[in-house]
């Protein structure tokens, strides 16, 4: 029998088995359309953002009015801003089903997939926050209130915030390193992304059921080839409406005014990762809200470790799913109140939900283990 074209080349035979012939669950759901997803959202961004770079100048005096420029004066500029704004919002809304579904289902079993990950999510967050430093009011006080965090290590601190820098404040020297750093990062997170699939494919996929389904798997072409490419129409089309309907509505209107250092605004606002903005301001101490912002997001590199249980799905521990839930409504509340000023009540319900964050992370493998124990031991 003559070998297919798609088995001939080495190149072909790697695009055949990652995305034709590769052996795939019957029964994944749509929620595993998100990976596939943040694979869109990622060349969005990056070919986006290539075209803004051309017009864009990093410089303290120039950039808000570089931005203009691109609004105003190139072809399609409007559109190629837009896209890239909202495209990084949906970015973070998929990456955050992503993860969600991940721990509902315990992805994190498939140790090195969910490791990379989660250093992926990281290198998400600096690219993001490095972007939004770039162009306005907002931007500068963002890099200024971020960048001071640094401030709050023993010793070094101080030093590093000059280093970072490039001087004795946030200027000229500091926004041409975030730009370039901001460039940079994107084409490490495709590198990095292209080991966490290829970790993926040793393993294979994990599945709702959360059991061995070597017995009953099917080729991911023209199954899930088609269900990936109806995701794709779906959040084009969603896009696509939110661009050209109300482009600035997950924006904020003090983006539309230069960046001035003498005028504080009253709060900034990291749009895309509020929720952990929420976490650092709830801690009255400046080192323990830079030990919980990053805890918040590096405690998912434990989940393998501390979630030992007989059953990988949540939806057969009833406890569990009811805790599940209760933190994901936590998150949302979470990023409502990075959205809010630093007032009360605002201040002590951020806490309280902090608080509410890290106790589902004790809670959680204590309550498998008594479902567990329960079910298995009577």
């Amino acid at each position: 029998m003559k070998t297919p074209l798609r088995k001939i080349s080495p190149l072909t035979k790697l695009i055949n088995n990652s995305l034709i012939d590769l052996p795939t669950p019957s029964n994944i759901s749509a929620w595993w359309n998100f990976g596939s997803l943040l694979g869109l959202c990622l060349m969005l961004q990056i070919i986006t953002g290539i075209f803004l770079a051309m017009h864009f100048t990093a410089h303290v005096e120039l950039a808000f009015n570089s931005v203009i420029h691109i609004c105003r004066d190139v072809n399609y500029g409007w559109l190629l801003r837009t896209l890239h704004a909202n495209g990084a919002s949906f970015f973070f809304i998929c990456i955050y089903f992503h993860v969600g579904r991940g721990m509902y289902y315990s992805s994190y079993n498939l140790f090195l997939t969910w490791s990379i990950g989660v250093l992926i999510l990281f290198l998400t967050m600096a690219t993001a926050f490095l972007g939004y430093v770039l162009p306005d009011k907002m931007s500068f006080w963002g890099a200024t209130v971020i960048t001071n965090l640094l401030s709050a290590i023993p010793y070094l601190g101080n030093s590093i915030v000059q280093w970072l820098w490039g001087g004795f404040a946030v200027d000229n020297a500091t926004l041409t390193r975030f730009f370039t750093l901001h460039f940079l990062l994107p084409f490490i997170i495709a590198a990095m992304v292209m080991i966490h699939l290829m970790f993926l494919h040793q393993t294979g996929s994990n599945n709702p059921l959360g059991v061995n389904s070597n017995i009953d798997k099917v080729p991911f072409h023209p199954y899930f080839s088609y269900k990936d490419i109806f995701g794709f129409i779906m959040m084009t089309m969603a896009l696509t409406l939110l661009v050209l309907i109300n482009p600035h509505l997950l924006g904020d209107p003090d983006n539309f005014t230069p960046a001035n250092p003498l005028v504080t605004p009253v709060h900034i606002q990291l749009n895309d990762t509020l929720f952990a903005y929420a976490i650092l301001r709830s801690i009255p101490n400046k080192l323990g809200g830079v030990i919980a912002l990053v805890l918040s997001i590096a405690i998912l590199w434990i989940m393998p470790l501390i979630n030992k249980k007989n059953m990988l799905s949540t939806q057969f521990y009833p406890v569990n799913k009811l805790l599940f839930w209760t933190f994901i409504v936590t998150v949302i509340l979470l990023t409502w109140i990075g959205a809010r000023p630093v007032e009360d009540p605002y201040i002590l319900t951020g806490q309280i939900l902090t608080l509410t964050y890290f106790t589902y992370y004790i809670i959680n493998p204590i309550m498998h283990l008594s479902w567990d124990y329960l079910i298995f031991k009577h």
